[in-house]
């Protein structure tokens, strides 16, 4: 059975084939409203679509390379580009093009020789300018700065130089003063406050970041920032979710983000997937060899860290910075002075340099310059100036403990050792030594004793018992010097460790008669004699018996 028509097929009520092909076709999206939307996939959906239908030309062409640079697919856009170049006349900006996206992909000599295949322009000036800086040829930069007008474009490009070159105020400045005419140019907050971030002014990049966000909320970089604002602020599990935001929304930009993106996540996590994720953006995103090295060293692979750094010629701060922390490192672990020496050479030239002098890791550099100098009275100075910023950093906490006891403030050193909570920082030897010594000039020798008691029995916990003995000893607190003294004797008959156990049961047994120490404590030091068969353990016992008899002591 056929079901009648709810209407008619012909009349009034039904459109005719002619007008519903007429509303279908201005339904169909244009180019315009692709780029308008900055949908960069659909624009190169909808061209590639018209360049297999026979609709090619070289503006076709030329609007692919443009969405795919737009994408961050640099090296499809400069294949793209490259086929251009080899039809005869081919349009002159394809060159300057071209080496924009070699530039972008890093490859800088080829992106030079493109640019010089280009008429002049204020692009090819502009991208020569930022070729200068890469090649590091200040000669060259010069000459190109020299060409810069007062326009737009060139002062972004030179706003863009200075922050490259960690100048963030210079930039801002740049910024601050287009702004001033060109309300509009929302784009320029998001610079703006990518160097407030630089200059850890995490609030105010929050704030100016605010304004391109009302208009943009699915920019991936913008996004991308406020979850790196939110990472310092807060932590990474605020930072990630800023960042599952941008991923639900399926922004168009997310593509173009997306190595960032994926690089920015293991930051994060602290690590997590650092060897699946880095290893391949270490050519893309600079800070991909930086965080994968500091992942090393959180591992403690300080060789595989310095493999991966010793080739890199510092630029920025953070670069100098970790290759120091990095040679710091290397030398401590195999004793080298070379490297030692090297790293404080660069932690001296970021500490004083006019740029990062008032700065907090500028403050920090200092510090470990004179650390490395043992001029403890100076890295106090520094660190009092910065402590409140890192009240739980247990690695802050250790290194203050250590400045703080190196110059005898040992109240205050146990004070600041005792805020460590990191497990692993706390069964570090070089944290228990250093505690062991605290608590023994703080008259506290029970509290160093017990540390030794925890340990299990290897070469570190021997030499904690050698600083244990001597300290207390020193110290004149005899009773713990000689418990620590008879078990060295044990582990290792040497004449040294009887000589000091003999001394040190003979300053018990004088603060005893003092009265300073228990007469219980008479015991257990002629037990401790007894551990050992030299003809003088009689000659003493023999007197400490006598004391012992007079004053009705009981050595039973």
């Amino acid at each position: 059975m056929m079901l009648s028509r709810a209407k008619p097929a012909t009349g009034p009520a039904a459109s005719s084939p002619a007008k519903e092909s007429s509303k279908k076709k201005k339904k169909l999206p244009k180019l315009e409203d692709y780029l308008t939307n900055r949908d960069y996939t659909g624009a190169i959906t909808l061209l590639e679509f018209n360049r297999s239908s026979g609709k090619g030309s070289e503006e076709v062409d030329m609007w692919i390379a443009y969405c795919a640079f737009h994408l961050g697919e640099y090296k499809r856009a400069m294949e793209e580009y490259q086929a251009m170049t080899k039809r005869d006349g081919c349009h002159p900006d394809v060159w300057v093009n071209l080496a924009c996206c070699d530039f972008f992909l890093g490859m800088y000599k080829e992106a030079d020789e493109a640019a010089q295949k280009s008429p002049k322009s204020r692009l090819q000036n502009r991208l020569l300018f930022h070729l200068s800086h890469k090649f590091n040829d200040e000669k060259r930069l010069m000459q190109y700065h020299q060409n810069l007008q007062d326009i737009i474009e060139d002062q972004l490009s030179l706003a863009s130089i200075h922050y490259l070159r960690s100048h963030y105020q210079e930039a801002i400045d740049i910024y601050k003063r287009i702004l001033l005419d060109n309300r509009d140019y929302l784009a320029l907050n998001v610079y703006v406050a990518l160097c407030y971030y630089k200059l850890d002014y995490y609030d105010v990049s929050q704030e100016v970041l605010a304004v391109y966000l009302q208009h943009y909320p699915d920019s991936a970089i913008a996004i991308n920032l406020k979850a790196c604002n939110h990472f310092r602020l807060y932590n990474g599990k605020a930072a990630e979710q800023e960042l599952k935001t941008l991923q639900e929304m399926a922004s168009p930009s997310f593509t173009f983000a997306k190595e960032l993106i994926k690089h920015n996540l293991v930051v994060f996590r602290g690590g997590e997937g650092a060897l699946q994720v880095l290893p391949p953006l270490i050519d893309v995103i600079p800070e991909a060899r930086l965080n994968l090295v500091i992942y090393y060293l959180r591992q403690d692979d300080v060789s595989e860290a310095y493999n991966l750094i010793k080739d890199l010629e510092p630029t920025t701060p953070q670069e100098y910075i970790l290759k120091g922390v990095v040679n710091a490192a290397l030398g401590q672990e195999t004793g080298s002075r070379e490297h030692l020496k090297i790293a404080q050479q660069y932690f001296q030239l970021v500490g004083g340099s006019a740029s990062e002098c008032d700065t907090i890791p500028g403050r920090q550099c200092m510090a470990s310059c004179f650390f490395l100098l043992k001029q403890f009275e100076d890295v106090l100075i520094y660190f009092n100036s910065i402590k409140s910023y890192f009240y739980n950093d247990d690695t802050f906490n250790f290194n203050y403990t250590q400045a703080k006891a190196a110059v005898g403030n040992f109240k205050e050193a146990e004070e600041v050792a005792l805020l460590v909570q990191n497990e692993k920082l706390k069964n570090d030897y070089t944290y228990l030594s250093w505690l062991a010594r605290i608590y023994i000039m703080n008259n506290k020798a029970r509290l160093a004793w017990e540390l030794y008691l925890k340990m299990e029995t290897s070469g570190e916990s021997f030499s904690l018992l050698q600083l244990i003995a001597n300290d207390c000893y020193k110290m004149g607190q005899f009773y713990y010097a000689a418990k620590a003294f008879d078990v060295l004797e044990r582990l290792d008959p040497n004449p040294e460790y009887w000589e000091g156990k003999r001394g040190a049961c003979v300053g018990v047994f004088q603060q005893i008669i003092a009265g300073r120490e228990p007469r219980d404590s008479v015991r257990e030091i002629v037990q401790l004699l007894r551990n050992t068969s030299n003809p003088q353990v009689e000659y003493i016992t023999r007197t400490i018996k006598k004391w012992a008899k007079d004053n009705r002591v009981s050595l039973s």
